[in-house]
């Protein structure tokens, strides 16, 4: 069995998740729970980038839509947020195209929707 990339990263960033969703609960937008991911990163001084832009190249040319990623953390991570019922496959498959665009190994999807805090890991 192969090892977890980036596991302690991870864990520290779902850790703060669930630290979020235990004081928040479920239900609020997901402009509150990046409101206060990003409270929490910062209080631990965490490098990450809020919204970080990423480009969408097409053949030889640059796409004029961005793609705009909820967080990036440590250079490495996308931490993708949502706030719905669960996380269907085509978050997963966005989420795989977000790191193929990135150059990142490594997306976490992070659903605050719901009574329990719900993540999936998606390697490319």
């Amino acid at each position: 069995m192969s090892e977890l990339i980036y596991k302690d990263e991870a864990f520290q960033i779902i850790g703060i998740c669930m630290e979020v969703h235990r004081f928040l609960g479920g239900g609020f937008l997901e402009i509150v729970y990046k409101d206060a991911l990003e409270y929490e990163f910062r209080k631990r001084g965490f490098y990450y980038e809020r919204e970080k832009q990423f480009d969408i190249k097409y053949k030889e040319i640059v796409l004029p839509h961005k793609y705009y990623a909820d967080f990036t953390i440590f250079n490495k991570i996308i931490l993708e947020v949502k706030a719905v019922d669960g996380i269907p496959d085509e978050y997963i498959k966005q989420t795989i195209n977000y790191l193929a665009v990135s150059n990142y190994k490594l997306g976490l999807i992070v659903n605050f929707g719901r009574d329990k805090l719900l993540y999936k890991r998606v390697v490319l």
